[in-house]
C-alpha cells in the first residue's frame, strides 16, 4: 500500500468516536451473466471492466452522500458483493425497480453498442437494499 494511503487512513481511524464500530456499508454490483457465454463470450477482464466502471461511476455521483464520504473513509474495510443477473432485460428491470424505490444506483452501458452491462449501487447497509437483491445469487 502507498504510505500516503496509509497515513490517511489511520488518521481516519484515530478521528473515530472510541468505542464506536463504524456501520458495514456494502456497495452492491448486478453483472450481466450471459455476455460470459455464447453468443458474447467476452473474457473475464471485458467483464470486470464493466463493474468496475459502474462502481467508480456510482461512487462519483453519489460522492457527497454520507454513506459513500464514509465508505471512502476506510479503505482497507470496503466491501463489495457482486451479483449476476442472467440477461439485459432482467437488469433494465431491476433499475426500473431501484428508481421507483429511490434506491441510488447506475446503470452502465456500455458504448458504442449502448447496451446494459452492471448496475452499481451506491454503499448501503445491507438491511437497507438486501430485499430488492435478495433474487440474485453471486456472479459465478
Amino acid at each position: 500500500m502507498h504510505r500516503g494511503i496509509g497515513q490517511a487512513l489511520q488518521i481516519c481511524r484515530n478521528m473515530a468516536a472510541p468505542g464506536v464500530e463504524p456501520q458495514v456499508l456494502i456497495q452492491y454490483l448486478v453483472l450481466r451473466k450471459d455476455l460470459s457465454q455464447a453468443p458474447f463470450s467476452w473474457p473475464a477482464g471485458a467483464l470486470v471492466a464493466q463493474a468496475c466502471h459502474a462502481a467508480t461511476a456510482a461512487l462519483h455521483i453519489h460522492r457527497d452522500h454520507p454513506h459513500t464520504a464514509a465508505y471512502l473513509r476506510d479503505l482497507e474495510r470496503m466491501r463489495k458483493v457482486v451479483l449476476e443477473a442472467p440477461d439485459e432485460n432482467t437488469l433494465q428491470e431491476l433499475a426500473k425497480m431501484l428508481q421507483q424505490k429511490n434506491i441510488d444506483h447506475m446503470l452502465w452501458l456500455e458504448q458504442p453498442e449502448n447496451f446494459a452491462t452492471c448496475i452499481a449501487l451506491r454503499p448501503y447497509p445491507k438491511e437497507e437494499v438486501n430485499q430488492y437483491l435478495k433474487k440474485f445469487r453471486l456472479f459465478k
